[in-house]
């Protein structure tokens, strides 16, 4: 689990199917919203009295919850029974763009290609690879439907192929919760060997050696704070461990340099790392420390040739890069490769043999620049004044072309080859779109609101090309606003639904995320939270002011820390917006804060503050959607939860629902619908997942008065 633990997951397409329209089966009952029954607990905190008269709906296990869940979903099923038509048709439409016989793009490996695939009317993808050729016959190593058959959810967090390329080790989630079983295959017969591992996080990797597997320990935060080494065909209780994290604000993970040749521990706070490291080909040999670690000093650290490149913010918030000999490792060997920019984020190394690619951000958008070494560095040219950029698999450190994936708002996910010698840039698959897509029916745009301080708030635009800026449209606008995460303007599909339907799409910028930067992300957290939610507030009133929408059709979206946004914004104004949707919002923010024996609570003091300290409480209080709901009208309101989700727990939106029921004036829908089977991102599959959004598409359109 990364320390971004109010992320809500990006959705992959391993895992369930359903059917489509959700829980239209349920038994018929009145449209009625289920009531909470109230309950005195009160908690004294820097002399100010916390009321949580939904506490009790923190038993898990109780069924007074259970049934009040089961009552909330029937209730959202219920209100919502007139739009299965809608939602049959929506979920037919974002179906039929989809290629649900594709592939991959093959990656080369050692003589090998590796690739995986879909099939029409099966949820999960199978991965295969073939030898020598892409004529030769294929293997499929994983298919993940025969894994998950039984299963109400599936999800695989890392596929690891052993270096002699004989084993596959692989992880699996059947709940949503996020501890992993870590299993291996030979791949020569097809079996599953012995060696079962629970308990584990994501990462997960081989040493050199091909029997040796290194993997990541949760405790019982949820907190993957150990680096465990497993022999093949040992007993699992005699792993060893190479490295445990007693600090509860750092996680730690463990992974292999690109040129294979070192295995490379990290444990990172939310504001300090540290980084230890070891041969590859002798995984028994005790790891050694790079750099100790220094308050509000982060670092990483990759391998080139005869030196490690390392990436750090030390007197340099947008990070700089230095080198030191694979030798000579202590600081006063370290010389500065790349100064520090103040308008240019650094936000990753990419090293192969002959050339190095710089992940680099600036204007609120990333860029590559790769250095050929001999010919000096140049950006990579690409097509669009705005876009996303995804890394792709590089694994081979001897490669001469650079792999990566490119999309905007009206331009499909393209997967590029940049071949560096020749500076040449080959489309290797572009996202199919069926159904008859046309990008140029819409046009993308990137303007800017004006926060109350004066500071420009960047916000990505899709429309129609022939829109009238008159106030008529509707619009749904997204934000999320934390831990330095950058909201990408890319292409979805789903999204069209809503743009033929006359819709605007936008996406704020707002501070607390990373798209200016590190100092982007500081003037968003802490004692500045409040700047994230003024910011999208004055991205909402941007877009009505230059007639994109009104405020009776503007729709809002976050999910996770970026539910907390949503939570807020309408406490602040809620006749700002027409209708919310809250994605398991993290809305619970003082009673989950105050208790560190949640799981992760403590590794977000940074991010959030730690209300043990006075000061920090006031803050969180003053914005905490929980405690601030109030005799408001509200929006129309869809909540989320899911019951199994270890980064927000399903009590928080439940409680928060609860609550404004009791407290909100006015008639507005008001719907929370928890899954319960799964955990943070929802259903696991990519039916299960059209089927979500489906829903969430219904409730928008039909509570516009669109369907």
């Amino acid at each position: 689990m990364s320390p971004d633990r109010r992320k809500a997951r990006t959705h992959d397409d391993e895992g369930s199917s359903g059917t489509p329209g959700g829980a239209a089966g349920a038994a018929p009952v009145e449209r009625r919203p289920p009531v909470a029954r109230e309950e005195r607990h009160v908690t004294d905190v820097h002399g100010v009295e916390l009321a949580d008269p939904y506490h009790w709906l923190r038993r898990r296990d109780s069924p007074e919850v259970l049934a009040h869940l089961t009552a909330e979903n029937r209730h959202a099923e219920a209100e919502l029974r007139h739009t299965e038509p809608l939602r049959r048709l929506l979920y037919e439409e974002m179906l039929g763009r989809i290629q649900e016989d594709d592939s991959s793009v093959p990656v080369a490996q050692d003589g090998y290609f590796y690739y995986s695939r879909t099939e029409k009317d099966r949820p999960y993808r199978i991965h295969c690879r073939k030898r020598g050729s892409l004529e030769a016959d294929e293997q499929v190593i994983l298919d993940v439907n025969e894994l998950a058959d039984g299963h109400g959810f599936f999800s695989i967090a890392a596929i690891a192929v052993s270096p002699d390329h004989r084993l596959l080790a692989y992880s699996s989630d059947t709940t949503g919760g996020e501890s992993h079983t870590v299993r291996v295959k030979d791949l020569a017969s097809g079996e599953l060997l012995g060696d079962v591992i629970e308990g584990a996080s994501r990462s997960l990797v081989w040493a050199e050696d091909g029997r040796t597997l290194l993997y990541t320990r949760l405790d019982e935060a949820m907190r993957p704070y150990q680096v465990l080494r497993h022999g093949l065909g040992d007993p699992v209780e005699d792993d060893v461990v190479v490295f445990s994290e007693p600090d509860g604000r750092f996680y730690v993970s463990v992974g292999k340099t690109r040129s294979r040749r070192y295995l490379i521990v990290g444990s990172r706070s939310a504001t300090t790392s540290e980084v230890w490291f070891g041969p590859a080909d002798e995984p028994e040999r005790t790891l050694r420390l790079f750099a100790e670690r220094q308050p509000d000093v982060e670092y990483d650290v990759t391998h080139h040739e005869d030196s490690f490149l390392v990436r750090t913010n030390e007197d340099a918030r947008e990070f700089r890069l230095l080198s030191t000999p694979v030798e000579r490792i202590e600081r006063e060997a370290w010389t500065e490769v790349l100064p520090h920019r103040p308008d240019v984020m650094l936000e990753a190394v990419d090293p192969f043999r002959d050339f190095i690619v710089r992940v680099e951000r600036s204007g609120g958008l990333r860029r590559l620049v790769v250095d050929g070494l001999r010919e000096g560095a140049h950006e990579i040219e690409l097509p669009e004044p705005a876009y996303s950029l995804a890394l792709a698999a590089n694994p081979d450190y001897a490669a001469s072309a650079y792999r990566f994936t490119y999309s905007s708002l009206v331009t499909p996910a393209t997967v590029y080859d940049y071949h560096v010698a020749e500076r040449r840039l080959d489309v290797m698959k572009r996202q199919a779109v069926l159904g008859g897509y046309d990008p140029s029916r819409f046009v993308t745009e990137r303007v800017q609101a004006v926060a109350p301080d004066g500071v420009p708030v960047p916000i990505s635009l899709v429309h129609a090309r022939d829109l009238v800026r008159d106030g008529s449209h509707p619009c749904l606008l997204y934000g999320y606003g934390a831990y330095g995460i950058s909201l990408e303007p890319g292409f979805s599909s789903m999204n069209l639904s809503l743009l033929e339907r006359g819709f605007v799409y936008a996406i704020a910028h707002v501070r607390g995320g990373g798209e200016l930067g590190e100092q982007w992300h500081d003037a968003g957290k802490l004692a500045d939270k409040q700047n994230t939610f003024t910011d999208f507030i004055a991205a909402a009133e941007h877009l009505i002011e230059r007639g994109y929408t009104a405020s009776e059709r503007l729709a809002i979206r976050g999910g996770s820390a970026g539910g907390l946004l949503i939570g807020a914004v309408i406490n602040q104004r809620p006749e700002l917006f027409g209708v919310a949707l809250a994605h398991v919002p993290f809305v619970d923010v003082m009673n989950t804060m105050l208790d560190p024996d949640l799981p992760l609570t403590v590794t977000e003091y940074e991010e959030w503050g730690n209300p043990q300290d006075a000061q920090q409480f006031r803050t969180m209080l003053s914005y905490s959607p929980y405690d601030n709901v109030g005799p408001l009208a509200y929006p129309h309101l869809l909540v989320t939860a899911g019951l199994n989700d270890p980064r927000v727990q399903y009590w928080e939106p439940a409680k928060w629902v609860a609550r404004l029921r009791a407290r909100s004036a006015g008639e507005r829908r008001l719907l929370l619908k928890t899954n319960m089977g799964a955990g943070h991102g929802g259903p696991s599959g990519r039916y299960g997942y059209l089927e979500e959004r489906a829903f969430e598409f219904a409730f928008l359109l039909d509570t516009l008065e669109l369907a």
